[in-house]
């Protein structure tokens, strides 16, 4: 099977009996030997001693007086947020749960960083097996902010990352190690280079094909249907939308923050001018495979996706919307 994503750490997480991921050991360390937390030629003896005991015991407790003792306050900050994230993964038997525990949680506390790389490594468990790279590259957008350039004949996104490595003031490190075009060219993928998503998959340098009807979108939506069917254990079919016309609205869910700020336009009844209906990116439709998932009164009415661009055109998806948005009777995770 070819493998992708390397860089989530999928290899070092184990399988529970349900198929959901399993924190181990390996894992965690991962997380510790991040050059955020390696301890600096000039880091206190506290902090060094924090470093080593954990690399020994990554499952060891922690008290709130070793991190208060380190004398670096950035340091203390970073090691406060990779244990508050730790120990959500290990109050849980599976990172999906600890996913959806955090998502339905009043307030998400961790920052975007850690949100995203859990995404990341719970997609690849979900893609595991998928055999198509225009799925794959389409699953990006659930942990990778894009940007979407539009013209007259497509529109098509690109990892925001890579656009400002490609086009570096002054020049990045990284871009020699990407192998980035000297001119920033982007290279969209299509059937001719399709296959070579396998070997460049960690380096999230080809662009996405975002059209009407093209085979963005389609792909997109089924990165969405398997991610619901694992985290949910709901069946759904979500076909893409040219445009909500003559639709009953009377569900939707905005698929980031921009989305859902023009989802409650509509709701409302409200127009919107042409700068917000110009940061539409993408419109799908959603139906329910099993009406006894849905909640009462829900049971015939589709549900409608929204994903939208800011106004400086980037894309921020949250597919946890997909998750807490959804009207269904229960919520499993994959365990």
């Amino acid at each position: 099977m070819k493998d992708f994503w390397i860089s989530c750490g999928h290899h070092l997480l184990d399988r529970g009996p349900g198929g959901g991921l399993v924190a181990t050991d390996e894992f965690l360390k991962a997380y510790f030997i991040r050059p955020e937390l390696m301890p600096p030629p000039d880091a206190c003896v506290f902090e060094r001693k924090l470093h080593a005991a954990l690399l020994a015991q990554p499952r060891r407790p922690v008290d709130a007086a070793d991190i208060s003792a380190i004398g670096d306050p950035d340091a203390r900050e970073n090691w406060r947020f990779v244990l508050a994230f730790r120990e959500l993964l290990l109050r849980h038997q599976t990172l999906e749960a600890a996913y959806l525990a955090l998502m339905r949680g009043r307030a998400v506390t961790l920052p975007p960083l850690f949100v995203n790389q859990l995404t990341h490594v719970i997609l690849r468990n979900v893609l595991d097996g998928c055999d198509d790279p225009f799925v794959l590259r389409a699953g990006e957008l659930f942990f990778r902010p894009q940007r979407i350039m539009p013209s007259q004949q497509s529109v098509t996104a690109a990892d925001e990352e890579w656009i400002a490595s490609a086009n570096p003031t002054p020049a990045a490190p990284l871009l020699s190690l990407l192998d980035i075009p000297a001119d920033g060219q982007i290279e969209v993928m299509d059937d001719a280079n399709a296959g070579s998503y396998w070997r460049r998959s960690d380096m999230f340098d080809l662009g996405l094909d975002l059209s009407a009807g093209g085979r963005g979108l389609a792909a997109l939506a089924e990165a969405m249907t398997r991610w619901i069917r694992h985290l949910l254990a709901v069946d759904v079919t979500i076909e893409p939308l040219a445009e909500l016309r003559d639709a009953k609205f009377t569900w939707y869910v905005g698929l980031d923050s921009e989305a859902t700020r023009i989802g409650d336009r509509l709701w409302n009844d409200e127009s919107l001018d042409g700068d917000m209906a110009a940061q539409v990116a993408a419109l799908f439709r959603l139906v329910f495979s099993d009406h006894t998932a849905i909640i009462d009164g829900r049971m015939n009415e589709p549900v409608y996706l929204i994903l939208a661009t800011s106004p400086d055109h980037i894309l921020r998806m949250k597919p946890q919307n997909l998750v807490t948005g959804l009207p269904v009777k229960h919520l499993e995770a994959a365990s």
